[in-house]
């Protein structure tokens, strides 16, 4: 008896390590279903936010190096085309703010152009701190503007200007675009060419047959990833903007995706306001 018992406890000890090394192999996938009346609810249009002070210089290079720490390959080929900027630490938000559109006037320096034209560009890379002279560091809020465009708004003589800026509303030629990158065991989804907001707080995946709605994370910029299983599966991404706006691309890469491919899906829009009734 005491044999069998001693037996018994071994191979439920064995039992348990093989258990135990199982899910530590197995990929720790965070599914989550997101309640229907969360996504339904009607929420209003992203509106312009208050003018506020910063400075704003100029960068030069071609239109793939314009990506950096958001993750963007080449910003024309993804939609957002020459009309971008690097944004200071203090507003770059951990790369949360990447894909964010502002409205930006120069003001109160001789080099301005007449008018005060505004120019809008969108957050598409990271200013670091001490790069331009001191301007990047915290707590100053300032754009590097790509070098084509900032013409628009200042003369290339002056160097650096202060300008006002506002946060606007993104708006976007075609769809959502996630670029699918990775291995079958880790996956790493970029997002671009987002409208609305511009920016991406929260995404999930679903596929057709097993992977189930599952929460992405963060990785770096505008890439999200996940561990669970996508090959094989059709896929299904969920957008959430920074004004709670949700954008559902249903069933956007077909079973046969491959890694490096990009899919376009559904775009936020700003409603039109329905006309009041006499």
């Amino acid at each position: 008896m005491t044999f069998c018992m001693n037996t018994m406890a071994s191979l439920l000890k064995a039992l348990s390590g093989t258990l135990l090394l199982i899910a530590l192999v197995l990929p720790n996938c965070d599914a989550h279903v997101q309640p229907r009346h969360a996504i339904r609810k009607h929420r209003p249009n992203f509106k312009p936010g208050p003018w506020k002070q910063a400075h704003a210089t100029f960068y030069e290079g071609h239109t793939g190096t314009f990506g950096g720490a958001c993750g963007y390959e080449d910003v024309a080929k993804e939609g957002y085309g020459l009309n971008t900027a690097a944004i200071s630490t203090a507003m770059f938000n951990d790369g949360q703010t990447c894909g964010a559109c502002y409205e930006i006037k120069c003001v109160n320096s001789q080099w301005c152009k007449p008018g005060q034209p505004s120019l809008c560009v969108t957050a598409t890379n990271l200013c670091p701190g001490g790069s331009s002279g001191g301007w990047c560091d915290s707590p100053h809020e300032h754009f590097d503007i790509a070098h084509p465009v900032f013409s628009h708004i200042a003369e290339y003589k002056a160097g650096v200007v202060p300008v006002q800026y506002r946060r606007v509303a993104c708006k976007k030629q075609g769809g959502i675009r996630f670029t699918i990158t990775g291995n079958p065991y880790f996956n790493l989804v970029q997002v671009s060419n987002v409208g609305g907001s511009g920016d991406v707080v929260g995404m999930q995946v679903k596929g057709h047959n097993k992977l189930k709605w599952t929460t992405m994370k963060r990785n770096w910029g505008q890439k999200w990833e996940t561990n669970c299983m996508m090959v094989g599966e059709s896929l299904t991404f969920r957008v959430r903007g920074s004004d709670g706006r949700y954008s559902t691309s249903w069933h956007v890469a077909p079973r046969n995706w491959q890694f490096g491919q990009t899919f376009e899906g559904k775009n936020f829009k700003q409603r039109r306001r329905s006309k009041p009734r006499r």
